[in-house]
């Protein structure tokens, strides 16, 4: 591993640490594209990696400080653990069927829609606000 792929590595986990901790995203928003784009992964690679990497981290500081503030509705969120499992694997089953380049366009396209809506909603929410 050289010391750029070390640094690259390294910002990447910052930015999805940060990002994660700040609005409950990073995984695929940032560590994927990263991945992918800084480090020369392949897409199914790029997922494969930032699934092991989010296997232990998130689950300790961030849900730490949640915790401590309590903002964690645990009955929704052992709905959604128990239901993840079973989505991922099918999830996961699927990505690695479908050529690398047809998994980075859906996963693209999902980050548009999911980006617009949340402008709207945020832009509408910070006008009413005011």
């Amino acid at each position: 591993m050289t010391l750029q792929e070390i640094l690259f590595l390294g910002l990447i986990g910052v930015a999805a640490g940060v990002l994660s901790g700040f609005v409950g995203v990073g995984g695929g928003i940032i560590i994927v594209p990263g991945l992918v784009f800084l480090l020369g992964m392949t897409q199914h690679s790029a997922q494969g990696t930032s699934l092991f990497i989010l296997l232990l981290p998130i689950g300790f500081m961030a849900v730490y400080n949640y915790w401590k503030a309590e903002q964690i509705n645990w009955g929704y969120g052992a709905i959604i653990a128990i239901t993840f499992v079973l989505g991922s694997y099918f999830g996961s089953k699927m990505a690695l069927k479908l050529q690398p380049g047809l998994v980075k366009l859906i996963f693209g396209i999902i980050m548009v829609l999911i980006s617009a809506k949340l402008m709207v909603s945020g832009y509408t929410a910070w006008m009413n606000e005011k």
